[in-house]
């Protein structure tokens, strides 16, 4: 349901869509009074325009007469089913919602998100830029035909010098018309457009008359340079009017050499001139911050300049194929001017068609770069585009591509740049449909565009089409293009962009996750493929950061989730707490590099809410089989997050951009002494109702002692070594009988393992200590022992210790049960002192490896050994009796006291396998 901040209501339901629209960024650069262009005029004459372009007039004759016709109509069938495609997914697109300023960088970036959005925003923007050059290019060749000093002919006036240098000077007076007109606005140049359409279609229009209405003639062509520089014979080309002999000479292929650059022609070469100047597609949709009504301009004026001008095209090639012979085609591009009634109708044609091609690509690219900078996905290198007049033109960034137009007209040849104009427009076009793709294979409920004439199959096949259309026409370029979008999507990665956009990533992820889950069957669990699943209950992170990383070490690729229990009752407050808690939580997973989800919960007790986290957190065959909690014990809370780098913030407690710091977002740690939420009785009340649920207990003490290279992500192999010690038996119970194999014993020897499986513990040894009854034999046991580790998989040494003497002498007694010292079989005294007692072993052994105090049989390390980093104990279960909760919390405490970091476990799950 929409809430009181629902983008629902700034869109078109205030009344002030414009309003609305340049609050975003990539917005029109006018707000609503900007959008005043119809659908006419704002994407059916710029898009006409822009595929027409030089090629309708100076380039027909290079493909069928290269190509031949029939080629020549498979080129072009290739070139419009591949832009037909994409026109598909832009109309999908266009009519799923409204669209902003920008056109394809706005539709790419909203769907794929700003690091590929803005990589391949960048990447059009540099194809429109080059097709603007390409088109200033082709006007300066189509000038100098006819007025250049070396041209031929009767109405050559030969009155302009040419040569490199001539034709940049050229090519720069015509950029600077073009930037001037595209500098004062987009109603100038939509006028202009129109204008040029009107020229532009008169002269097609004597152009297809010429064809039917002018009589066989010769026509001398222009002689070539020779390849010791001399001059060719004169060739004559001929127009035949309509002959079958004609149409039949020129079905086949004939490639030779082009006479403008005399590279050899192939079927990549002459598709690529072809294509581009197909690609003007996205002309409307580049206008879409000026457009009244772009969801429905775009789709609709898009289609039609597509059908228009691929019938234009193919007219053109048939009636070139029964009238021209293939001299004629392959030697003089513009031979349209020779065959016509009145050629300066021809030549009015070229120009404009020329000019306006290139005003749309310069204005097209004015408007993708303002998008850009104002997405601010570059910073300051495209800030000068951000300046926009009192009207909203944006004339910074009119100005800045005016300057890159300039750099590339130093490449001197059209031709030259056809190739990599036209794979920078396939990977754009690549890139719609890849967002079309992405948003119907995501099944969101809000992608239900009106346009329905698409699906999946289309926007896969676009995609592919794109692709392998790229390394045809240019293997080298394409290949530089994927590499330059991967670098500047990892420039844009590096730097972060909005994550208010919508990621479609996120969309696919959870339909693949919500899949996979739904496969994953707990009925077929085994434990071969057992790994810990984790809900770590943390009351404040200030004080739980070293257990939050040490948890995540344990979790071995398994699910890993932080749980939080606010007290409170909903019936008596107005909203929920919990929410707004969300985002401190997921930031301090982000800033503590921590592979974990986060589950809140609000209850009237902190026992209740790890009932509810214990029973509802995870999904389907990914929910938490162990419980982590840290100790209950007397000790202040440190705040780990004053001595963590990671966490190392201002001092006015400002992040940048403006956001509140996170240890803002969390309480100080409790004061020593003042009351806690969690009683002795809940907290040892939880661990039991946790083994009740069938859920493993681990309890971690002093965390916060473990040396930071022991937490990190990275190896531990430069840190001194450590020992990791596992005591698999429980100590509060001395005798009865093998305690190394039972369930709880192998959960404590898998936990120790998978710890020392992470990086940072790998140059620790884990040391097992194996607990001897006083008249027990040594070796018998730890023979068994080594047998069951050998079968196991698990390097471990082995350390023989007495222990029981205090249980008792004489003649045996009786066995006592798991639980005869917690539930108060034996007196509080008695157990007091074997907890006491099991402490002074363990530290002792600790102490052997430091190199002090006594040992057992085995003895520790000698003098100068590895510390003990860890210590893995046995968790006896809690008392039936809940009367006893205190006294048992007070007998861990006892057997934990100064041991270091230590970690109590319980194990309730079969958790090793022998078997493959």
């Amino acid at each position: 349901m929409a809430s009181e901040n629902s983008p629902l209501l700034a869109y078109r339901l205030l009344g002030d869509e414009g309003a609305a629209f340049s609050a975003n960024g990539a917005g029109g650069p006018g707000g609503a009074s900007a959008r005043k262009l119809s659908t006419f005029l704002g994407v059916v004459v710029p898009t006409v325009l822009s595929m027409f372009s030089i090629v309708v007039f100076l380039r027909i004759g290079f493909v069928v007469g290269h190509a031949g016709l029939l080629q020549a109509l498979a080129m072009l069938l290739v070139a419009y089913f591949i832009l037909a495609l994409t026109v598909l997914s832009v109309c999908a697109i266009a009519t799923n919602g409204a669209v902003r300023g920008g056109g394809a960088y706005f539709m790419i970036s909203r769907t794929l998100g700003p690091e590929v959005g803005g990589s391949i925003g960048l990447m059009f923007y540099l194809a429109n830029v080059c097709g603007c050059a390409v088109s200033l290019l082709g006007l300066v060749e189509a000038v100098l035909d006819v007025f250049g000093a070396d041209s031929t002919g009767s109405s050559g006036l030969q009155v302009l010098p040419q040569g490199y240098g001539w034709s940049l000077l050229y090519g720069s007076l015509l950029l600077g018309l073009v930037g001037g007109v595209c500098t004062l606005g987009a109603g100038l140049y939509a006028r202009a457009s129109f204008l040029t359409f009107l020229l532009v279609s008169g002269s097609l229009a004597s152009v297809l008359v010429s064809f039917v209405a002018v009589g066989p003639r010769s026509i001398p062509l222009t002689p070539w340079p020779g390849p010791n520089g001399s001059s060719l014979p004169p060739q004559v080309g001929h127009f035949t009017g309509f002959n079958s002999s004609t149409l039949k000479a020129n079905l086949g292929a004939g490639y030779a050499k082009d006479y403008t650059t005399g590279a050899m022609m192939t079927f990549a070469s002459v598709f690529a001139v072809l294509f581009n100047g197909c690609t003007g597609i996205m002309a409307g949709a580049n206008m879409s911050g000026e457009l009244k009504d772009p969801s429905r301009a775009i789709p609709l004026g898009t289609i039609v300049a597509v059908t228009y001008t691929f019938f234009i095209y193919t007219l053109l090639f048939f009636l070139s194929s029964f009238t021209c012979d293939r001299t004629l085609l392959q030697e003089d591009y513009g031979f349209f001017r020779a065959i016509s009634l009145w050629p300066p109708l021809v030549l009015i044609g070229i120009y404009a068609t020329a000019l306006s091609a290139s005003m749309s690509s310069l204005i097209g690219a004015s408007r993708i770069l303002h998008a850009l900078a104002q997405d601010d996905l570059f910073g300051v290198i495209l800030a000068p585009a951000k300046v926009v007049s009192r009207t909203g033109n944006p004339w910074g960034a009119v100005l800045y591509s005016w300057g890159l137009v300039q750099l590339v007209l130093l490449a001197g040849k059209l031709n030259t740049l056809a190739a990599v104009v036209t794979v920078f427009y396939l990977v754009a076009y690549a890139a719609v449909d890849l967002s079309c793709l992405s948003l119907e294979w995501a099944s969101a409920p809000n992608f239900r565009p009106t346009f329905s004439l698409f699906s999946w199959h289309t926007c896969l096949l676009g995609v592919a089409s794109c692709l392998l259309m790229m390394f045809l026409i240019s293997p080298g370029a394409a290949g530089g293009s994927l590499l330059l979008m991967g670098l500047l999507s990892a420039l844009l990665t590096a730097r972060g962009g909005p994550s208010s956009w919508g990621y479609v990533s996120q969309a696919l992820l959870f339909h693949q996750v919500r899949k996979y889950l739904l496969r994953l069957d707990v009925r077929k669990d085994h434990v071969k493929f057992w790994r810990p699943q984790l809900l770590l209950l943390v009351g404040n992170p200030r004080g739980a950061l070293p257990l939050l990383r040490l948890a995540n070490q344990l979790k071995k690729g398994g699910l890993y989730v932080l749980g939080h229990v606010t007290l409170g009752d909903l019936d008596c407050l107005p909203s929920d707490p919990v929410q707004p808690q969300y985002g401190a939580w997921l930031s301090l997973v982000d800033r503590a590099q921590v592979k974990a989800f986060v589950d809140l919960t609000l209850s009237s007790s902190v026992r209740q809410g790890a009932q509810h986290l214990l029973r509802i957190s995870g999904l389907g065959g990914m929910k938490p089989n162990t419980l982590v909690l840290g100790f209950y014990d007397d000790a202040a809370p440190q705040d780990h997050f004053l001595t963590d780098p990671a966490f190392s913030e201002a001092a006015d407690g400002i992040q940048e951009g403006g956001s509140p710091a996170l240890s803002s977002l969390f309480p100080p740690p409790r004061a020593p002494g003042s009351p806690r939420a969690l009683s002795p009785q809940d907290y040892v009340a939880t661990v039991a109702d946790a083994l009740k649920m069938n859920k493993n207990v681990v309890l971690a003490r002093a965390c916060g002692a473990l040396p930071p290279e022991r937490l990190s992500r990275g190896s531990g192999g430069t840190s001194p070594p450590h020992h990791v010690d596992v005591w698999p038996l429980n100590l509060l119970r001395p005798r009865g009988g093998p305690g190394y194999v039972d369930v709880c014993g192998l959960f404590l020897l898998q936990m120790a393992t998978i710890l020392g499986m992470v990086p940072a513990w790998h140059s620790a040894r884990l040391r097992i200590f194996l607990c001897l009854g006083p008249r027990e034999a040594p070796g018998a046991a730890e023979g068994r022992l080594r047998a069951l580790l050998s079968q196991l998989r698990i390097r471990a040494e082995v350390q023989e210790v007495v222990w029981g003497e205090g249980a008792g002498s004489g003649e045996p007694e009786e066995e006592e049960e798991e639980g005869d010292f917690v539930n108060g079989r034996r007196g509080d005294a008695e157990a007091e002192a074997l907890a006491s007692s099991a402490n002074a072993l363990v530290r002792a052994q600790q102490g052997c490896s430091r190199g002090g105090g006594p040992g057992g049989p085995e003895g520790g390390d000698g003098e100068g050994g590895p510390a003990t980093a860890l210590t893995f104990l046995y968790l006896p279960r809690p008392p039936a009796d809940a009367a006893r909760y205190t006294r048992y919390l007070a007998l861990l405490e006892t057997l934990t006291r100064d041991l270091g970091p230590t970690l109590l476990i319980h194990g309730v799950t079969p958790v090793t396998c022998t078997d493959l």
